[in-house]
C-alpha cells in the first residue's frame, strides 16, 4: 500500500487533467514557442514580483542538476546537507552535469544547514590546487520535513555571496514551506538572496512538472545550450508548460499544499497520542518522521503500508500526506498502528 509512502505516488490533481485536456487540441509550434510557455514565463514573473527566466524540466533531479550546471563550474563545490537529495537520490547527476563539480556534504542539525555550518566548511578559495567554493544548495522545505526560516535562508546567502559563491534552493516541496511561512515567493527565495530555485510541481498534483527558475538573467549564460543538451528541451513543452502554468493560477500551487501540510498536521497529532510512537522533528510541513516500536513496523508491514526510513534514524519511518489525502485515509493508517 503506497499511501502515505510518498507525495509522488498520487494522481494528478483534476485542474492539471483538465489543462492536460485543454492544450491537447490543434497544432502549435514546437519547442517553448506557444502560448502556454509564453503565458507561464508571464505568470511566474508576476508570482515573483520580478522578472525571471523560467526553463522546464520533467524530472526533480534534471532540474536541480541543470540549475546546479548553471552556477558551479566542473573545478566547483557544491556545499549541501548530508542528506540533500542531490546529494544522496540523485546517481551523481549535479556531477555529471557540472562536468565534474565536487559536493561538499555538510552536517547540519535535523536536516538543515547554517551559516555557521557553511563557514567552517569554506577554505581553498583562490588556492590551484583545491576546488573553488562556487554554489550553496538549500532544500526547502528540508529533506526532514522542516522548513528554513528566513533569516536562516538570508545568512546562508549573505555569507555565500560574500564568498563569491551563488544560491540555489531545491523547492521540489516550495510550496508547502510557502503554506507553512505564509510569505510571498518574492520574499522566499530573491529577497534573501536566491539566485535560481527549483520550482517543483510533481510532488504537489502536476505530472512530471518542474521549473528552473533564474532571478538573474546574467546567471543564464549558456543555459538554453545546456538545456537542449541534457533532453530537457521537449519539442511538446505545451503539455508541461500548460500544467506549470494552470499550477500557478489561482493559488492551485497553494491551496494544494495548504491541504496536504494540513493533513499532516492532523496525523502528526494523531500520532502523538499512540504509545510506542515517538515524533522526530516538528511537523511544518507534509512529512512525518517518528520512531516506532518493532510490533507497531511488523503490523504495518504485514497490512501492507510501504514506508521510507529516515536518513538520520534508521529506526524511523516517514509519512507524506499529499494533495489528496483524506481524513478517511489517516483514520486507516492509525487504526492500523493501534492493531485495530
Amino acid at each position: 500500500m503506497t499511501i502515505f509512502a510518498s507525495d509522488n505516488v498520487t494522481t494528478a490533481c483534476p485542474e492539471i487533467m483538465d489543462a492536460l485536456i485543454k492544450a491537447n487540441s490543434g497544432n502549435v509550434d514546437s519547442y517553448g514557442d506557444d502560448k502556454w510557455s509564453e503565458s507561464l514565463k508571464k505568470k511566474m514573473s508576476d508570482l515573483f514580483e520580478t522578472n525571471v527566466e523560467v526553463f522546464i524540466a520533467v524530472t526533480g533531479t534534471a532540474a536541480n542538476s541543470l540549475a546546479l550546471s548553471a552556477l558551479t563550474p566542473g573545478f566547483g563545490n557544491i556545499y549541501c546537507h548530508e542528506i540533500s537529495h542531490i546529494n544522496v537520490d540523485e546517481c551523481g547527476a549535479p556531477e555529471f552535469f557540472t562536468g565534474g563539480a565536487k559536493l561538499i556534504a555538510l552536517k547540519g542539525a535535523d536536516g538543515k544547514i547554517t551559516a555557521d555550518d557553511l563557514q567552517k566548511n569554506i577554505r581553498g578559495l583562490g588556492v590551484v590546487h583545491n576546488t573553488q567554493p562556487a554554489s550553496v544548495s538549500i532544500t526547502q522545505a528540508c529533506e526532514t520535513g522542516l522548513v528554513y526560516q528566513l533569516d536562516e535562508v538570508s545568512a546562508i546567502s549573505e555569507l555565500a555571496h560574500k564568498h563569491k559563491m551563488k544560491v540555489h534552493m531545491d523547492g521540489a516541496r516550495f510550496a508547502n514551506s510557502v503554506a507553512t511561512l505564509k510569505k510571498t515567493p518574492a520574499e522566499m527565495t530573491w529577497k534573501i538572496g536566491i539566485d535560481v530555485l527549483t520550482f517543483g510541481g510533481t510532488k504537489n498534483g502536476c505530472l512530471d512538472a518542474e521549473a528552473i527558475v533564474f532571478f538573474k538573467p546574467e546567471y543564464v549564460g549558456n543555459f538554453p545550450f545546456l538545456h537542449k543538451r541534457s533532453g530537457q528541451l521537449l519539442s511538446k513543452m505545451r503539455f508541461v508548460s500548460a500544467q506549470l502554468e494552470t499550477y500557478i493560477t489561482d493559488n492551485l500551487w497553494l491551496k494544494n499544499a495548504e491541504h496536504s501540510n494540513s493533513m499532516a498536521q492532523i496525523l502528526s497529532k494523531e500520532l502523538s497520542n499512540i504509545d510506542g510512537v515517538k515524533l522526530l522533528y516538528k511537523t511544518q510541513s507534509n512529512e512525518i518522521f517518528a520512531n516506532f516500536s518493532e510490533n507497531i513496523i511488523n503490523n504495518l508491514k504485514k497490512k501492507g503500508y510501504s514506508t521510507y526510513q529516515d536518513e538520520l534514524n534508521n529506526n524511523s519511518i516517514r509519512f507524506v500526506t499529499a494533495w489528496n489525502t483524506t481524513t478517511d485515509d489517516i483514520k486507516k493508517l492509525v487504526s492500523t498502528i493501534n492493531n485495530k
